[in-house]
């Protein structure tokens, strides 16, 4: 994988080229640029961290019950394939607890009455190792980092969680702990214990299981984990969840800056939409911003679809080709300090839009400003969907896709009429996952809250192909089918991300064009910016092949990206 992008970084830097200034333009005076470059990322302190992952765990305390202990792993790496392994990543709630992205690290946080403990456990430093697979922190750096102070050897935790199941003192180079607890939190599974996935914590679930009998306290109770030895399992994830939710100011401004890199990272792809020929070339330029701006990684794998291809939700083979006249969707987030962004723009690969392609268009952005107008503190999480939804019935009944708004698909189980097009839930949660923690539609929306604003229309080739074959069913596809065929292959979706202030609500990706006209003027502005060679290399799979990648289901609501 990190092969992949220094390549990609390298075969960018070769291909894009500046393009010479306009015409009437001095070199006193630059012409304003149209592609907005990415500011710089914001500074701290170590003190000004150090205090801020403080405080986290303050809050993790005071969520813990009284006479509790809980256990935080690292992540486990991935394996790629044989000896290779993916990009690293640590798990997230021990970053957010210690920013230290070592591997095999291990936090213990005690809370005995009014007493709280804090230590960590670490690998010791091993040359041969750094010398194959880079540095590894010493205990004054990991000290440094996390502000923990307590750094212990990473080879001692087995010896202390032998001795903390039966209840008896650990002591090791000075320090000692004394368990007192009956609670041990873990991040173990809250819901569906069966089929909760768990690739995740799969040391947390053993050593839960290794305490206690999980039970099952019905389709959505939490995990009951029955108590069989000394201590009560308690699942730590909604202690997570509740404090995620509300970001800081400190990661309000982390998560700008991973949403100013998508930003120019969209504004570059857009600028040469007209100049490539296949989506993995749009792809390139925008992972090539990534990279260039210092981004962790992606927050998620691209979605870059032209034409057919933007009417597949989670499409992510970029093989097809870049045509003009077609829509090029791209729904593409940086990460940065593990807080990814989500943006989402659709856009005319010639540069203007066609009547058939505008006319969507306009009823996605108006749905989306109505979900928008809705978020403010007070209001819940739910809200937005309606309105939305709302939105899109009206538009879609107005072209025709629909016979009414709010009616369903005759001779079907009361399949409504327009989730033949519209899919997916407004938006989500973000921050460290793209999907990120959060309660659902009854959730009370507070200032600090992160989320992504999301409607979308995809009128996809196969749409109407699996329906039920019945009389019923057959006359409204009779209605429906030659509106269908005029907008048929369309798919157009608009995502930005939004912060909940104590006013109202702040677009944070404000500065990238969403409107209709605001796409085309800047279009026309920016492909005089950037020129890029074409590639005349064809996709690995055929286009008839990517283009039946479907979505091929009528049922539960999706959340997109």
């Amino acid at each position: 994988m990190k092969k992949y992008f220094a390549l990609l970084s390298l075969v960018s830097i070769f291909i894009t080229v500046p393009i010479v200034p306009a015409r009437g333009l001095t070199p006193d005076t630059p012409a304003p640029k149209a592609i907005i470059q990415t500011p710089p990322a914001p500074q701290f302190s170590d003190a000004e961290r150090q205090q801020e992952l403080a405080e986290r765990r303050a809050r993790v305390y005071a969520e813990m019950k009284d006479d509790s202990v809980m256990i935080l792993f690292s992540a486990t790496p991935k394996v790629y394939t044989n000896d290779v392994d993916f990009l690293y990543r640590q798990e997230n709630d021990l970053y957010y607890l210690t920013n230290l992205k070592q591997k095999d690290a291990t936090l213990v946080m005690s809370k005995t009455g009014s007493k709280t403990q804090e230590f960590l456990f670490l690998p010791k430093r091993d040359p041969q190792n750094e010398t194959w697979n880079g540095h590894m922190y010493s205990p004054a750096e990991a000290a440094d980092i996390s502000g923990v102070k307590t750094i212990l050897d990473a080879s001692e935790f087995e010896n202390f969680f032998n001795l903390l199941k039966n209840k008896r003192p650990y002591s090791a180079n000075g320090f000692s702990f004394t368990p007192a607890a009956v609670n041990l939190y873990l991040l173990t599974p809250s819901i569906g214990y069966e089929t909760e996935d768990t690739r995740e914590y799969q040391r947390e679930w053993e050593l839960a299981k290794s305490l206690s009998k999980p039970e099952i306290g019905g389709d959505i109770n939490p995990v009951v984990y029955q108590k069989t030895g000394s201590y009560q399992i308690v699942s730590a994830f909604p202690i997570f969840e509740k404090l995620r939710l509300v970001k800081t100011p400190y990661e309000i401004k982390l998560i700008q800056h991973a949403i100013d890199i998508s930003v120019e990272a969209h504004m570059r792809a857009m600028a040469t939409a007209g100049q490539v020929k296949w989506e993995y070339e749009t792809q390139a330029e925008i992972e090539y911003v990534f990279r260039r701006r210092n981004a962790d990684y992606w927050g998620y794998p691209s979605i870059v679809g032209c034409g057919p291809n933007a009417t597949t939700l989670h499409y992510e083979e970029s093989q097809g080709a870049v045509k003009p006249g077609d829509l090029l969707l791209q729904d593409v987030g940086a990460e940065y300090e593990h807080l990814t962004a989500d943006v989402t723009r659709t856009f005319p690969v010639s540069g203007k839009f066609t009547k058939e392609q505008a006319e969507i268009y306009r009823i996605v952005y108006d749905a989306q400003e109505a979900a928008a107008k809705t978020i403010k503190p007070g209001a819940r999480f739910g809200e937005p969907a309606q309105a939305a939804r709302q939105t899109i019935e009206a538009g879609l009944a107005r072209l025709g896709l629909i016979t009414a708004p709010g009616a369903f698909i005759p001779g079907t189980n009361r399949v409504p009429q327009f989730f033949l097009w519209y899919m997916h839930g407004w938006g989500h949660w973000l921050g460290m996952n793209v999907h990120d923690v959060g309660g659902g539609g009854a959730t009370v929306l507070k200032p600090g809250m992160i989320m992504t604003n999301e409607p979308g229309i995809y009128i996809r080739e196969d749409a109407l192909d699996y329906l039920p074959d019945n009389p019923e069913t057959k006359a409204w596809l009779e209605k429906i089918r030659p509106v269908y065929e005029k907008y048929k292959n369309i798919g157009v979706r608009i995502e930005d991300d939004m912060l909940v202030t104590p006013t109202g609500v702040e677009w944070m990706t404000g500065k990238l064009p969403r409107k209709l006209e605001d796409i085309e003027s800047f279009m026309a502005s920016a492909a005089n910016e950037i020129k890029v060679s074409r590639n005349e290399n064809g996709p690995k799979t055929p286009d008839n092949i990517i283009n039946n990648l479907a979505y091929r289901r009528i049922g539960g609501f999706d959340r997109t990206r």
